[in-house]
């Protein structure tokens, strides 16, 4: 989909911001640029749909070389994402999603149909269409921004810190939205990002720059345990590396497969019961085909017992939730942030596997994560 051959980058006063770059990256692959500021991994990026120009070397984008390419059809046949987003204030949510397909002069039939399509696709409703970009939150607008890259359905998008001005857990949603996003579309992504933990989660590969050379391109668990050079050690941070149970790195191998549940339809007197003989104080509900529904606790049954009569009445639907090939370390910290007592596993369809709770991460993550121990006292102390 994407290669690089013997890309160089330099400036008329003798600085080199690329220097003889040779990757490959595969149709469909999520790959992460890293590295220090000025390491060339934005250079890298802009150099794709020619934003800068390349002083040596050939990009080639589905096997077609970029410079032999109009620059105004590369960049509206490639998708882009920024961390400003950039949608335009005086326009509505959906002129900005279509913003490309209106300079690709789209009918109105199609335009109206495209937006409504992607809309759907990160679950916002048909009104916000006629909304304008100040009346979202910032969430939101990156959505829409991450919508407005997908409207021509480029196979290439690349993305420059998108998520970076987000509060994290907004940004623990979205990027956790996107990367189920690029996996159901099967869309290439080059992702420039400054945050390791966020490459981590998210690259099918990672390219470690500096002094715009690549110093290491692998896959997460790779780099994590055979970082390249000291450099890589060092910009990894020590608590990354994996040390004690390299076999153990996802939820889903540490998981509780039998969580304690009630199905939708249930009294809230026997979801009473059912805490009482189970020895907790919540409970997780799901429905016939076990799909994860919400959860209700203790101080929700005593606000609202008399005036509610199943569980349905009293459970609380906006509940967080991860996959059973989620990271360790990014659920620890998600779970430490949000100040969680447990997270439900789900797959795909958002059927219910199981539960991971602090203590389990705290006990079975150890040796892995945090093998000098400095930082189990903070988890054991919320356990």
């Amino acid at each position: 989909m994407l290669a690089f051959e013997n890309v160089s980058k330099q400036y008329a006063d003798g600085t080199s911001a690329v220097k003889n770059l040779n990757l490959n990256i595969d149709k469909g692959e999520f790959v992460c640029f890293i590295g220090p500021s000025g390491c060339g991994k934005t250079t890298t990026m802009k150099m794709v749909n020619r934003l800068i120009d390349i002083t040596g070397g050939s990009i080639y984008v589905d096997g077609k070389d970029i410079k032999e390419q109009n620059a105004v059809e590369l960049r509206r046949s490639i998708g882009y994402v920024i961390q400003q987003i950039g949608l335009m204030p005086h326009m509505t949510i959906k002129d900005n999603i279509v913003l490309v397909g209106t300079l690709l002069k789209w009918s109105k039939e199609k335009k109206d149909e495209r937006a409504r399509e992607l809309l759907k696709l990160v679950d916002m409703p048909e009104e916000y269409l006629d909304k304008y970009p100040h009346e979202l939150s910032g969430g939101q607008q990156q959505r829409i921004g991450v919508l407005r890259a997908l409207a021509v359905n480029p196979p290439l998008i690349l993305m420059d810190e998108p998520f970076g001005a987000l509060d994290p857990i907004t940004r623990d949603s979205l990027q956790e939205e996107f990367k189920k996003l690029q996996k159901e579309l099967n869309k290439t992504i080059v992702f420039v990002t400054h945050d390791m933990d966020e490459a981590l989660k998210l690259g099918d590969r990672i390219v470690i720059m500096k002094d715009g050379e690549v110093v290491q391109a692998d896959t997460p668990d790779e780099i994590l345990r055979n970082p390249a050079n000291e450099f890589v050690e060092e910009f990894l941070g020590k608590d990354r590396l994996i040390q004690g149970r390299p076999d153990v790195t996802t939820v889903g191998q540490i998981m509780d497969e039998y969580p304690v549940t009630v199905k939708t339809g249930t009294t809230l007197k026997s979801a009473i019961a059912t805490m009482r003989d189970k020895h907790v104080d919540s409970l997780l509900v799901v429905d016939a085909d076990n799909t994860l529904q919400g959860f209700l606790d203790v101080e929700a049954i005593n606000l609202n017992y008399k005036k509610a009569n199943s569980v349905e009445e009293v459970m609380e639907t906006d509940i967080f939730y991860v996959s059973e090939d989620s990271l360790l370390r990014d659920t620890v910290h998600k779970i430490l942030r949000r100040g969680m007592k447990y997270v439900p596993v789900v797959n795909e369809n958002r059927n219910l596997e199981g539960i991971v709770t602090r203590a389990t991460l705290a006990n079975i993550v150890y040796d892995t994560i945090w093998g000098d121990g400095t930082e189990l006292d903070e988890i054991a102390a919320t356990v």
